[in-house]
Parts: C-alpha cells; structure tokens; sequence
C-alpha cells in the first residue's frame, strides 16, 4: 500500500518566556497507508492534536521529519492534499449551507458553475440536499458537522484530518455521525487521521487505534482493529468488539502508569 504520512522523530516543545518549556510531544515515529482509518487516542494534553495540526501544517514541529504524499506538510497544504474537520463546524453563518460547501473551490478560483456542481455531489453524499439554502444556525449540531465534512471533501483530498469532530454531540448523535463517517470513508476511499478521547469510538471506526502516553505525547502502542467491514450498530454488541476495547483501554491504562 501507499503510504501517505510519514513522521519520523518529531518532538514538540512549546517555549515559555516564564518557567520550563511544555514538551507536548517526544519522538514520535508513526506511518499512515493510503484508505487507512487511524484514530490518535490518549488522555487530554497529550499532545493528539497538536500531532495532528502538525501534518495539517498548522504548527512546525520542533525536531523531526513529517511527510505527506512525498511533500513537505506546506507542500502538501498548497496542493490541497487534505482537508481538516474540526470539533466545531465553523461554518460562516451568513453564508447559506450551498455557499458553505462551495468556500474551498471559491477560493481555489474553480468557475461558479463547477463550484456549484461539485458542492451539490457533496450535499448528496452526506445526504443534505434538502438544506442547500438552509443557513448554518437553522441545523442541528450534526448536521453542521456533516456540512463541514463536505466542505473538507470539495477538493478531492487524499487525506482528511478530523480533531474530535463529535466531542460536542449527545451520544445518540455522535453515534449515527459515527455510521455516516463509515459510509462516507468508504465511498471516497480517503485516508483519515482522527483524534478523539473515546475508545468505543476508536475501536468502531478504525482500522488501527495509536495510543498515546500522557504528556510528554509518546506513541506507547497500536493496536489493529481488525473488525469486520461495513460496522454496523450491531458491531458494537460484538464480541470481538469487547475485546478490542479491552486491549486499547490496557494499553492506555499501561502508558498512565
């Protein structure tokens, strides 16, 4: 398979003016292949998302080498290699829904009537068409959500970065937004990079679980999720599915200890 990230010994260290610096992250070495589904899970301030921000090429890492389709992550952001989902839509809200999905491709310089069209297959996809001249505030928070995942999918990224998308959703929400994330990952084949705080999440949308260690952020181990596709709800009522949350929660409870 292709491999689409590679990092190889990135440290993070935030400098203070007061103080020692914060070491978020210690020699981190991980490979993402193309169309895999890797969660990033670990207790808070471990240093997930800023692992992730740091592929996105939101934040330089100290030390280290980061790769993404062998390019540099500001290479790759200039192409528009992927596209970042966040834990809060930010959609505009005085854009309707349509204009929303068409902001990447409008600032691309994509003619309006490609705009249009490309928006509207994403609309589809996350099963939105009815909303297209909906404003953001008139939807619930996972349709939001949805939307913002068809606005990082306009371009056709290889790879799409997901910051705790759902942390903010009721669990009955969080769970049908789980089973849409599995449709639509299988229909566009992307590679996803995840971060939640949620081993049943972890373990029924991914293909591999990266566990991280309390901060300084280390990679302490990875457990393959090798449950069979398409998850469905009943997959969470699995045996196998207990058991792989039984492996994911000791290795985290091994990296606190």
């Amino acid at each position: 398979m292709t491999t689409v990230v590679t990092i190889k010994g990135v440290d993070k260290v935030f400098p203070s003016r007061k103080g020692a610096d914060t070491v978020a992250l210690r020699g981190i070495d991980i490979e993402v292949a193309s169309g895999e589904f890797v969660s990033l899970l670990g207790p808070s301030g471990c240093g997930k998302s800023t692992l992730l921000r740091i592929i996105g090429d939101l934040l330089p890492p100290t030390t280290g080498e980061v790769v993404v389709n062998g390019k540099t992550p500001a290479e790759a952001r200039r192409d528009r290699d992927y596209g970042m989902v966040f834990q809060q839509a930010t959609l505009l809200d005085w854009r309707r829904v349509l204009a929303n999905i068409e902001l990447p491709l409008e600032v691309a310089g994509r003619a309006p009537a490609e705009r249009e069209r490309r928006a509207r297959e994403m609309l589809d996809l996350v099963e939105l068409n009815e909303f297209a001249d909906h404003f953001p505030w008139q939807l619930s928070g996972g349709m939001q959500q949805r939307v913002a995942i068809a606005r990082a999918l306009t371009l056709q990224p290889e790879l799409l970065l997901m910051d705790e998308p759902f942390g903010a959703l009721d669990e009955m929400t969080r769970e049908r937004m789980q089973m849409e994330l599995m449709r639509i990952w299988q229909q566009t084949a992307n590679t996803v990079i995840f971060v939640t705080h949620s081993i049943p999440e972890a373990v029924f949308l991914s293909t591999r679980v990266v566990v991280m260690s309390p901060r300084p952020g280390r990679i302490v181990g990875v457990v393959e999720i090798d449950l069979p596709q398409p998850r469905q709800f009943e997959t969470r009522e699995e045996p196998r599915f207990f058991e792989k949350l039984v492996d994911v929660r000791e290795m985290l409870r091994g990296a606190e200890e």
